[in-house]
């Protein structure tokens, strides 16, 4: 029998709060680096019964008099016409199908930013199909030693060397079609270029999964890691953050890896970084709005036991595994 474990509305209404209070920490802007799915979140629906597959864009349209959208594709992904598992076509397509699905629900895609860019042909095909849509586009680049060579990061050679993106509005959402696009470089590219134009703009992230305030073994935390086996994403106790605040709190490889950099990274932008843990970025309300614990621990392991079939079967049939939430 299907069980009710999340409650949507609350949910609804706590993310959308607390998105305009994390931008409100921050005078002009905030650049919000939005991870997972915008549309048809079926991961999220099927281990939290109760949550609705489009409630992202349902979220965004409660701020969208505030919001614009920039979205991210890496030129490599382009040249390579890598594949977006769920819809079965490039990523490219995908972004393309996105700006219009957004369009559709009223929401402003402002732009469009090709990271990785070194004179790919097909890329700049890309650009004037976007820029056809009325979309801008903007180029980043490779950068050497990037994340660990700060000082080459943050001079005119490194992020100084990005298009500036033209923004107007307090929330700039950046999102992509897939994982790895570039999303937390472009944001930091901007806050880079913000400092230097003198405008005080902020950073946050908002990743659904995995749950910062549930348990590292929670069934929903391991249902994610079930789904992000082709990434090697591992979920982890956020050391900054226990050591910050006494708490044990869930963050995952690659953000906490990365924090110390990024800490540096925002000293030179701020003077201080406002952040003591990769979890103090997030915004993630997904916890808070879990109303039956039993049910989606039950729905979770039965997402874990559905990866674990998926995965035999693309093994047996490809000779190696690939998934995607």
């Amino acid at each position: 029998m299907y069980k009710i474990g999340f409650d949507n509305h609350k949910y609804l209404q706590m993310q959308s709060k607390k998105i305009l209070d994390r931008a409100n920490k921050f005078e002009d802007k905030l650049y919000l680096e939005f991870g997972g799915k915008f549309f048809d979140d079926l991961h999220a629906s099927r281990v939290l019964p109760g949550f609705e597959p489009n409630s992202q864009i349902r979220l965004l349209k409660t701020i969208a008099d505030q919001t614009e959208i920039v979205l991210v594709i890496k030129a490599t992904d382009i040249e390579q016409n890598r594949i977006q598992g769920d819809q079965g076509i490039t990523y490219g397509d995908d972004l393309l199908r996105l700006i219009n699905k957004m369009k559709s629900h009223g929401l402003y895609v402002s732009s469009v930013v090709v990271t990785m860019y070194s004179g790919q042909d097909s890329a700049d095909v890309f650009r004037k199909r976007i820029e056809q849509l009325g979309v801008a586009v903007y180029t980043h680049y490779f950068i050497n030693d990037y994340p660990t060579n700060i000082s080459l990061i943050m001079s005119d050679e490194g992020f100084g060397k990005n298009d500036y993106i033209q923004t107007s509005r307090s929330i700039v959402v950046v999102g992509a079609s897939g994982s790895s696009s570039g999303k937390m470089t472009t944001c930091l590219s901007q806050l880079y270029h913000e400092s230097v134009r003198g405008i005080k703009a902020g950073y946050a992230k908002f990743e659904k999964f995995p749950i910062w305030n549930i348990p590292l073994s929670h069934p929903i935390n391991l249902a994610y890691e079930a789904a992000t086996t082709d990434i090697s994403d591992m979920n982890m106790i956020d050391p900054f953050h226990l050591e910050a605040y006494g708490i044990s709190a869930i963050n995952y490889n690659r953000d906490i890896e990365v924090f110390p950099i990024l800490c540096e990274i925002f000293k030179k932008i701020w003077g201080d970084s406002p952040y003591k843990s990769p979890t103090d970025m997030g915004v993630n309300m997904f916890g808070e709005c879990i109303v039956d614990d039993e049910a989606c621990q039950y729905a979770s392991k039965q997402e874990i036991i559905r990866r674990y079939y998926i995965a035999l079967c693309k093994d047996w049939m490809f000779g190696g595994m690939k998934s995607e939430i």
